[in-house]
């Protein structure tokens, strides 16, 4: 089973040391590597950066996610340019959240965007993950309009796609089959938002469009300020909801860990799956 695992670059020291910590645990599962996540507009450029010189120490390898709303293509290039020369060789491509503010400029408008310009640059010189919204993006106008742009975004150039996390398997394995109509034939991955805290997932979930069932809400709304149960429950959901993907065959796992080691490995290892390096 291919897991990757997604990291958020932290802002202070305690939090980089925290994060070096729960890296270190994780890298038990063997993840296939780990993304890094970039802040809206390039907001959390330099953290990034260092943030993903300290994964490379750690995993094989490093895939720094990056965002092209409001960049040039030179700002662009020159990015890319660096992160090939510290031996970066994949990539998740985003249009990224508009900043507060934000009106118009930077060469790209869309994913689609930075994935040709990627390809056209660089050549074949950076594998390509896009992203995909199973319950459709919350900006799209439908989801007829979102299948569309996801399709543009493979056609453009990218290896593979990881999903917005969600707690209904039946929406992942709908887009799954609707892309494959549509003649996409890269791997789709789920990605996996282990359950630890209700009112930040709630925030989360309101924010990007994600659905979380009215019957988890419920239940999880009823525990109140009880940390512990409501991470017990979440535990069980979530694990759930991996065993039935991963009997349902799908490519690999990426898992949104917000910079903690115990929610995911409780699931990995409950369900006794590991990662694939890297042949």
């Amino acid at each position: 089973m291919q897991i990757s695992l997604e990291f958020f670059p932290p802002k202070t020291e305690s939090a980089q040391a925290s994060l070096a910590e729960t890296a270190k645990t994780l890298a038990r599962i063997q993840p296939q590597y780990v993304s890094v996540t970039y802040g809206a507009g390039g907001s959390t450029r330099e953290g990034t950066l260092a943030t993903v010189a300290q994964m490379q120490a750690l995993f094989p390898q490093v895939a720094p996610h990056v965002s092209c709303i409001g960049a040039s293509e030179d700002d662009m290039a020159s990015l890319l340019t660096d992160y090939q020369s510290r031996g970066i060789r994949r990539l998740v491509a985003l249009r990224g959240d508009l900043p507060s503010g934000y009106g118009q400029g930077g060469a790209f408008s869309h994913a689609k965007d930075l994935v040709h310009f990627i390809r056209q640059r660089f050549g074949d010189a950076f594998e390509i993950e896009v992203a995909a919204y199973p319950e459709v993006h919350p900006q799209a106008r439908s989801a007829q309009d979102d299948l569309r742009h996801f399709v543009e975004k493979v056609r453009a150039g990218a290896n593979g796609a990881i999903t917005q996390y969600f707690f209904n398997t039946d929406a992942y394995f709908r887009f799954v089959d609707d892309a494959y109509q549509q003649g996409i034939e890269v791997p789709i991955t789920p990605g996996i938002m282990p359950i630890t805290n209700y009112n930040q997932l709630a925030r989360f979930s309101d924010a990007c469009g994600a659905e979380i069932p009215r019957w988890i809400r419920q239940r999880l709304a009823s525990f109140g300020d009880d940390a512990a149960s409501i991470r017990a429950f979440g535990q069980d959901v979530v694990t759930d909801l991996v065993d039935q993907l991963v009997t349902a065959g799908v490519p690999g796992l990426h898992f949104y860990t917000m910079n903690r080691a115990e929610p995911t490995l409780a699931i990995v290892e409950a369900l006794g799956i590991r990662g694939a390096l890297p042949a």
